[in-house]
């Protein structure tokens, strides 16, 4: 069911017959058990202590994580549940709050909520779970939470960050971004250590959805920027590195020590490419002082021979930091939605076309898979519900 307004969603109860919702959800385990379902509606009393935000789904971004679920290598349903709703990247408009939700969360509101939910570590206690001790994680639609990928959703205000309404056409790209916005910020974050440290050129290896992203970050930080990636330009991703004023360097043509020597020394190297051997290679092309940011997640058992007594010696002579980055705090959030603001005045409409593969609807499961397998697939995202004019207008 979708409400007419957000007004009028806040004040409507629904009927027996509207105590459901349609979803998209695994059976986790089963390889290829990706299906729609009827699950039932949440509702803002859900949540305690009056902190409420019930949530009407616009889009959801889905991505390698939701297949690779789908495809069985990990994921856990709520307990008492033999499904998972899958679906991290959301985009969606507040209906209803709770009493206790502070005034910048509102009926109309356009919000995307983060993914990690606290456990038991220190870190989770004072709201960094993206940093958890935990080995057990609560991951809204990857493991022991259902995700967003139905028509509702209600979600705890301290979770909910609101969006500028000039956002409602890219605003789900807003999850992807903040996982880049971390692990840049994380750079920064080190190198206060260097007082008058002043990063000029950028790396970025991989051209997926987070590398094109991570480099957009540090185009947007005045960084000159080049991104590395295997496949030969031209093609769509190579010309939306070129719309951001960066380089493209492509690995079928050029090693990424000649693509150093021509481009670096590398400040910041931020590698998303998903194939691990690149990282001693970016290890040895990282500049002086320089920091390497690592975000692929490779859960396989490759092997390589490296140089490691230079790599060793370049790190420890030259003062480099290496460090890896997973999930993303509401911090990151919150700059990523700033920076999307930023994005789309100073690159206006780049951000629209990364956005290329849509998905009409919950109920064709089948085409949200495909839709993640397609080759020329920058980001594939589900179309669930259009923005009421109350929030386009706000």
């Amino acid at each position: 069911m979708i409400a007419d307004s957000a007004d009028s969603a806040a004040r409507s109860t629904p009927s027996a017959a509207d105590r459901t919702m349609r979803a998209i959800a695994v059976h986790p385990g089963t390889a290829g058990s990706i299906h729609s379902r009827d699950v039932p509606r949440p509702a803002v009393a859900d949540v305690p202590d009056g902190r409420g935000v019930l949530v009407r789904v616009l889009r959801v971004g889905v991505d390698g994580t939701d297949h690779e679920i789908v495809q069985a290598e990990y994921g856990r349903p709520p307990e008492g549940d033999d499904f998972l709703i899958i679906g991290h990247e959301n985009l969606g408009e507040v209906v209803e709050v709770g009493p206790n939700v502070a005034a910048g969360v509102r009926p109309g509101s356009l919000v995307v909520s983060t993914v990690r939910r606290p456990g038991h570590s220190i870190y989770d206690r004072i709201g960094r779970q993206d940093v958890t001790l935990d080995d057990v994680y609560y991951e809204r639609g990857i493991n022991l939470l259902h995700g967003y990928l139905s028509e509702w959703y209600v979600e705890d205000a301290a979770w909910v960050v609101p969006l500028a309404p000039a956002l409602s056409s890219v605003g789900v790209l807003l999850e992807p971004t903040s996982v880049a916005e971390k692990g840049i910020g994380q750079a920064y974050a080190i190198q206060r250590r260097l007082p008058v440290w002043r990063p000029e050129h950028g790396l970025v290896i991989g051209a997926g959805t987070i590398g094109l992203l991570a480099a957009l970050i540090l185009r947007l930080r005045g960084l000159e920027v080049t991104v590395y990636s295997r496949r030969r330009a031209p093609y769509l991703n190579s010309d939306l590195v070129d719309a951001l004023g960066a380089t493209y360097a492509s690995s079928s043509d050029r090693s990424l020590a000649d693509v150093a020597h021509d481009r670096g020394p590398f400040d910041v190297i931020f590698e998303a490419s998903g194939f691990s051997p690149l990282v001693w290679e970016a290890a040895e092309a990282l500049g002086k002082n320089g920091v390497l940011v690592l975000s692929s997640v490779t859960g396989g058992d490759r092997r390589v021979e490296i140089a490691s007594d230079r790599i060793n010696e370049g790190f420890v002579l030259g003062n480099k930091v290496m460090v890896g980055t997973v999930n993303a705090s509401r911090d990151d959030f919150e700059r990523g939605a700033d920076d999307l603001v930023l994005a789309e005045s100073r690159f206006s409409g780049w951000l629209e076309r990364l956005l290329t593969t849509p998905v009409s609807g919950l109920d064709d499961a089948a085409a949200v898979l495909a839709a993640l397998e397609d080759a020329a697939t920058i980001k594939a995202y589900v179309e669930i519900a259009a923005p009421t004019s109350n929030t386009a207008s706000r």
